[in-house]
């Protein structure tokens, strides 16, 4: 396991709950501090996607063994901050509801609530229905780049297949290279191995004639 990417998620756990805690202090805040609240979530949620970003590069720049590990990870990460991102926009929905109905409310004191209640009504429903397809749309591209990535995962894994075949088959080449090698050495000893007899047996021929030519010298020098 890289010690980088450990790195990168241990910093990411302690954002992700730092964020988690912001979201939820923010529901019950008002006005000002609320604004404040959920300018600081967008800032954690931008430092957030920068580390997911580190953590892909260096996930993909590992062996495969441990890259689909880590890119496996790296998705549940990448749906954790969609989910607070879609909960900053139903924070901020609400805070613009809220800041509707106050309107509408301070509309009422001056007098001017039947004419504008419809209205104000009707920007409420269109502010709810552009944030469902807010979310609709989030949703439909997150399905989209999850598709990517897994595209991109399999294409990653099997170049590596294809790398290890081509890697047997030189090793292959190489062992047969060597079988041929071993042939030839044999033959090679073999033929040394048979002159090296039929030298054996020619300088016993010789050694055999030398001792009988001496037997004769001798026996013709005692016969005398």
């Amino acid at each position: 396991m890289s010690e980088v990417f450990n790195g990168y998620e241990r910093q990411y756990c302690d954002l992700s709950a730092n964020l988690s805690k912001k979201c939820s202090s923010a529901i019950a805040l008002h006005g000002e501090q609320k604004k404040q609240k959920l300018s600081e979530i967008r800032s954690g949620l931008d430092n957030a996607e920068a580390l997911i970003r580190k953590m892909d590069v260096e996930a993909r720049s590992l062996p495969p063994s441990v890259k689909t590990t880590l890119l496996v990870k790296l998705r549940e990460f990448k749906s954790d901050l969609n989910n607070f991102k879609s909960e900053l926009k139903t924070i901020t929905t609400s805070a613009n509801l809220n800041a509707a109905a106050a309107a509408r409310d301070d509309l009422l004191e001056a007098g001017l609530a039947d004419t504008k209640t419809a209205s104000a009504d009707q920007r409420a429903r269109l502010m709810m229905s552009t944030d469902r397809l807010g979310r609709t749309t989030d949703r439909i591209k997150d399905s989209r780049r999850m598709m990517i990535e897994t595209e991109e995962l399999g294409v990653s894994v099997l170049q590596d297949l294809h790398s290890q075949r081509q890697s047997l088959l030189r090793t292959g080449d190489t062992l047969s290279g060597v079988d041929d090698n071993v042939g030839k050495s044999k033959k090679i000893l073999t033929g040394m191995t048979r002159r090296m007899n039929r030298n054996k047996w020619t300088i016993g021929a010789i050694i055999t004639a030398l001792v009988a030519a001496i037997f004769l010298i001798l026996y013709f020098k005692l016969t005398k």
